[in-house]
């Protein structure tokens, strides 16, 4: 573990001398590159703000209006259909935040875990989920607009897709493995 732990101590300020010095010996200009990616990167990050920031507020507002609320009570009766403990229903806002925002549902998930334990079963749901799942509408919003692309339909139902098919493999894997 100590020879891991000096490699990983060492491994970026090696990278950081290591990659201009390598790019210096191949006559690659330096720095003139390093100043046209950080021109570019800015550009990309210009270019992207009216997504991002149209993201951020449309998720503040789903949630402060009690929308996420409102939802996670009508998918309740679903989990239910599915056999799920009704106890497990306390994980459908972090099912519904996933996909939308990772901080958001980080701080759903800490929620949960403060409530009822990190060795819970709703604690180990929630760690597992935040592992299982994406952020499905950030990755469209950003990525995707950072190249312009505006048609995203089939992304966007296959993202969901494997955010449903996360949750339920989360589910399954906490119930077979812990319980």
């Amino acid at each position: 573990m100590r020879i891991i732990a000096e490699i990983s101590r060492w491994a970026i300020p090696f990278l950081l001398f290591f990659i201009p010095v390598i790019a210096y010996l191949r006559k690659v200009p330096v720095y003139e590159s390093f100043v046209t990616g950080a021109e570019e990167g800015f550009k990309t990050g210009v270019g992207i703000l009216p997504y991002l920031i149209a993201m951020l507020v449309s998720i503040r507002v789903f949630v402060d209006s009690g929308a996420l609320e409102i939802l996670a009570r009508i998918l309740q009766p679903v989990f239910l259909r599915f056999g799920l403990d009704p106890n497990l229903t306390a994980i459908i806002p972090l099912a519904v935040m996933r996909p939308l925002s990772g901080s958001g549902a980080l701080g759903v998930a800490t929620q949960l875990i403060n409530q009822y334990g990190p060795d819970s079963m709703i604690g180990r749901l929630a760690s597992t989920l935040q592992g299982s799942t994406d952020t499905t509408f950030f990755v469209l919003t950003v990525y995707f607009g950072s190249v312009g692309i505006k048609k995203y339909r089939y992304a966007l139902k296959l993202g969901l897709m494997a955010d449903l098919i996360g949750l339920v493999a989360s589910t399954w894997i906490v119930l077979y493995t812990f319980y």
